[in-house]
């Protein structure tokens, strides 16, 4: 009796403590939200941008998500950059990107970043880093798209369907005809897009056009490897970094050597540079659908109304941005320039030849001429 009384004391007392620590959990969330929410309103309004309700909804949904991403990865809001943190939520307001829609707008991951100036040593933090996904672009292009009123269900023309691209003539439009059949792989997507002034324009992504984004993810993921030549290419040595920089070249040259989509995917030696949701076939058709939407939906030009929105967008989309960025911080100060003192440049400068023009030349030759006696003769008698 005395056991089955301790048993059940013991059952509460942990009930209790679980009920506890699902308190302080939600307690914890709700501290950290409600201060995200009131800091990204002010930064907001301090630019002049509206925070609206909707922009208050997006980013209660991101701070959701992403406490439940670091979470699950036994971190706390305090790992994480606090001002990596606001950044990415200002985006999500400026934007209105809202995780909660389905599919979801926008999606959220953890990285490792080296913030350590070149040459000291390395100096992790966590860092959060945001992206478009599912219905995102889509909804930029619906909510900022310029003189756009509807944007209309995409269409999945596959290669069985019957499909022509239509006519222009002049400014008139003769819209594409398709008969789906449901059959064979999907090459291409259509945007029907209606605009204020009641015309409706065609918007198409070709899958052959995949394959620059299959490049740029690629390349992408090169930029860490370093082929067990040394621990990491932040340490590397100028001989290391060509080594590295020549077997990038490589897998790059076979990747286009082969020139095709479905062959890069399947090629054993550029497989372990891929992320999975590349190669996997459970999820390779819905990435590459996803990349022919997305090179529709960056084409359309896009008015945020305001330059925050505008500059989180080329932030977060930019590649090349990205890229120039990854560039200068990988590249800053490699090459150390000698500082001269201001006595000897002064020197160097008197010492330097001064090259000498057409009318110097002309100028010394003259002084060289013998000069001509002159006539004196009708003075005499």
């Amino acid at each position: 009796m005395a056991t089955k009384q301790g048993e059940q004391r013991q059952e509460v007392t942990t009930q209790t403590q679980t009920k506890q620590s699902a308190m302080a959990f939600r307690s914890e969330i709700a501290t950290v939200t409600n201060a995200c929410v009131e800091s990204t309103r002010q930064m907001l309004e301090e630019r002049g941008v509206t925070f609206d309700e909707y922009s208050k909804q997006c980013v209660i949904a991101a701070m959701g998500s992403i406490y439940s991403l670091i979470h699950n990865q036994g971190l706390t809001p305090n790992d994480i950059n606090p001002a990596n943190l606001q950044s990415t939520l200002l985006t999500v307001a400026a934007l209105k990107l809202n995780t909660n829609a389905v599919p979801r707008e926008c999606y959220f991951q953890v990285r490792s970043v080296n913030t350590a100036k070149k040459g000291q040593k390395a100096a992790w933090e966590k860092q959060i880093e945001m992206g478009l996904e599912g219905d995102g672009n889509d909804a930029l292009t619906a909510k900022f798209g310029r003189g756009i009123k509807i944007v209309h269900p995409y269409w999945l023309v596959r290669s069985g369907d019957s499909f022509s691209y239509g006519k222009r003539k002049g400014i008139e439009v003769e819209p594409p005809e398709w008969e789906p059949t449901g059959k064979g792989e999907v090459v291409r997507v259509v945007y029907p897009i209606e605009y204020a002034d009641g015309h409706i324009e065609f918007h198409f992504g070709e899958r052959d056009d995949v394959l620059k984004n299959l490049y740029a993810h690629l390349s992408n993921n090169l930029m860490n490897e370093t082929f067990g030549v040394c621990e990491n290419r932040y340490e590397a040595t100028p001989a290391q970094k060509k080594q590295i920089s020549e077997k990038k070249k490589e897998i790059m040259d076979k990747a286009k050597e082969l020139n095709d989509l479905d062959k890069i995917l399947d090629c054993p030696e550029l497989q372990p540079y891929l992320s999975p949701a590349w190669t996997e076939p459970q999820s390779r058709e819905s990435m590459i659908i996803r990349k022919m939407r997305n090179n529709v939906m960056k084409k359309i030009p896009k008015d945020f109304g305001n330059p925050v929105a505008a500059q989180e967008y080329r932030q977060l989309d930019d590649v090349v941005y990205q890229q120039v960025i990854e560039e200068i911080s990988e590249n800053a100060n490699a090459q150390e320039f000698p500082i001269v003192p201001e006595r000897e440049y002064q020197q160097g400068i008197e010492q330097k030849e001064v090259h000498k023009t057409v009318a110097d030349v002309t100028a010394e030759q003259k002084q060289k001429e013998p000069v001509p006696v002159a006539d004196k003769s009708w003075m005499e008698d």
